[in-house]
C-alpha cells in the first residue's frame, strides 16, 4: 500500500479534517504503543499501519 492510499482511506473513514489529527493523537498497542503517524515516520509499512487502524476503528472486513 502506498502512503497516498493510506491517507485516502483515513480521510474516507474519518473525514479530511480529522484523519491527520487522529493519526497524530491515537496511540495503538498494535503499533508498539505509537501513534499511526509515529509508526509511519519510523518506517513502518503503510499497510501494517492501516491494519492497526482498521482494527482500532472496527471497520468491516471489506475495508481491510
Amino acid at each position: 500500500m502506498r502512503l497516498t492510499e493510506f491517507w485516502q482511506r483515513m480521510e474516507h473513514h474519518l473525514g479530511s479534517s480529522y484523519a491527520r489529527s487522529w493519526a497524530r493523537d491515537q496511540v495503538l498497542a498494535e503499533l508498539g504503543g505509537r501513534t499511526p503517524q509515529q509508526a509511519l515516520d519510523s518506517g513502518v509499512d503503510a499497510k501494517t499501519v492501516w491494519r492497526a487502524v482498521w482494527q482500532a476503528l472496527e471497520l468491516p472486513a471489506s475495508e481491510r
